[in-house]
């Protein structure tokens, strides 16, 4: 096998996980996410004898796939408020670790109400761990813009947990 090929092969073993992870947290679709993984893979393949010598191609690839997923943004949203309209509300499955779930249902429900670049920057900086540079990087915005749309977004994800929790307090 060709050793570039065989680079790009672990690259993607490596990294698919966690662009699909970052996607779908960012549009909130898993479909819509594996097809963002698949365009920036394909993307990165035909770049690949230049971004294989960078020295974080993960990275690279994580800014390929946040700008495609924030370019997309408001059709997805219409889309999915569409789908989510139209479709009833399952009941709940009690499980061991339920309270876990629950929570970790109720931050995802709430992640999903942020806007998309507020979306991104919390995925990015909160779930993925990446240092603000990084997260402005991805994001081609300065590192002040990254603080002030983190500070806003956990703002609205405390007040979005608020109102899940007890749906008569007023936003303040």
């Amino acid at each position: 096998m060709n050793p570039r090929r065989a680079d790009f092969d672990r690259f993607v073993a490596d990294s698919s996980d966690t662009l699909l992870r970052t996607a779908y947290l960012i549009v909130w679709d898993l479909g819509e996410a594996e097809d963002l993984v698949q365009e920036t893979l394909l993307e990165v393949a035909r770049r690949w004898p230049r971004i294989r010598r960078m020295e974080r191609p993960l990275a690279y690839a994580r800014r390929i796939l946040v700008n495609r997923a924030l370019s997309g943004s408001a059709r997805r949203t219409r889309r999915r408020q569409e789908l989510t309209a139209a479709m009833p509300s399952e009941p709940a499955v009690v499980v061991d670790g339920a309270a876990e779930i629950g929570a970790a249902d109720e931050l995802m429900s709430a992640l999903a109400t942020l806007p998309p670049r507020q979306r991104a920057v919390l995925v990015l900086r909160y779930f993925l761990d990446l240092p603000e540079a990084e997260v402005a990087a991805a994001l081609k915005c300065s590192l002040g813009t990254v603080k002030s749309t983190a500070s806003r977004g956990l703002a609205r994800l405390e007040q979005a947990m608020r109102l899940a929790h007890d749906p008569r307090s007023i936003p303040t």
